[in-house]
């Protein structure tokens, strides 16, 4: 068994998981394409959008939801937003091993143990569903 010290480890995963960062300009850029809304530079809002353009729209998103399960539909609930996000996580943990083996280590569990407590999880991952309410 390979024991690091705590800081080659902590440096190890901070390279690993490092969060994604916004590199902003120094001073706002000088074209006529931004404006300033509540003195802040922002993009223009497109405001004459052409029936040619919400039927593209609508059949990206048609597409889309047919291609990916998570997507949503017009008739989803709360509840079944927060399954698909919470098992969406679990299949994100589940696939990437640095990610196994975090969990592993803040728990002082094996990493096959972390994989197996995840899939579980996915089952019921926000509980029971809510009783329906019919109208």
């Amino acid at each position: 068994m390979l024991i690091l010290p705590l800081k080659s480890l902590y440096s190890w995963f901070a390279l690993q998981f490092t969060p994604l960062t916004c590199v902003t300009p120094p001073h706002p850029p000088s074209s006529s394409y931004y404006t300033t809304v509540h003195r802040r530079i922002t993009p223009p809002l497109i405001v004459d959008m052409q029936a040619s353009d919400r039927f593209n729209i609508n059949s990206q998103l048609e597409h889309l939801q047919a291609k990916y399960v998570g997507t949503g539909h017009a008739d989803m609930n709360r509840f079944e937003w927060a399954v698909n996000i919470q098992r969406d996580s679990y299949a994100s943990y589940v696939g990437h091993y640095p990610m196994l083996a975090y969990f592993g280590i803040a728990e002082n569990e094996s990493i096959g143990r972390e994989r197996y407590n995840f899939m579980q999880k996915m089952l019921l991952p926000c509980g029971l569903p809510p009783e329906r309410e019919d109208d």
